[in-house]
């Protein structure tokens, strides 16, 4: 049978009622509110609706959130998400988020090849996409290694509440795609 969303060290599952302590701990790390979306804080009964209440269908949702996980000890690493999907013109904004215990480790640029032959191979997407403010090194760093190109700068495009930051917009097309 054919795996296509893990490879010899990583799986990536949809969320299960079980992941609610990872996710309220990451959604709530105000120090990663400036690299994502979430400018508030969120309740667990928020987030149990969401793991209850999301379809986990990329189509109707255009977002996909998955849970990276370590398959020899079961443990949660992060969690990987396809958002902004456009079927039409066959693209999707891709964001990661590695815990802290797991940083360094090689999990992220795994995480992201497994999303990138899942997205590429099964899903037919033209290209990839990250927004990334230009001070995350870490996933500057990541992305392109992972083999993304700078496609431009968002100049102070993301408030950090007493200023502005610059975001990078970086990409991957599938060559292989006509």
């Amino acid at each position: 049978m054919r795996k296509i969303l893990e490879n010899n060290t990583l799986r990536l599952r949809a969320p299960e009622p079980e992941d609610l302590d990872y996710l309220y701990k990451w959604e709530n790390d105000t120090s990663l509110w400036e690299f994502g979306s979430s400018v508030t804080p969120y309740s667990r009964f928020a987030l149990k609706q969401y793991l209850i209440d999301s379809k986990q269908d990329l189509y109707t949702d255009k977002q996909l959130r998955l849970m990276i996980v370590i398959k020899e000890s079961g443990e949660v690493a992060g969690t990987i998400d396809l958002y902004d999907f456009d079927p039409f013109h066959k693209r999707a904004g891709v964001g990661i988020l590695i815990d802290a215990k797991f940083r360094e480790q090689g999990y992220g640029l795994q995480a992201l090849q497994i999303m990138e032959k899942y997205s590429f191979d099964f899903l037919k997407l033209k290209q990839m996409y990250a927004v990334i403010p230009e001070n995350n090194s870490g996933s500057v760093k990541l992305f392109r290694k992972a083999g993304y190109t700078d496609a431009g700068k968002l100049l102070e495009w993301l408030s950090t509440g007493n200023k502005y930051e610059n975001a990078l917009i970086m990409q991957r097309v599938n060559c292989d795609l006509i």
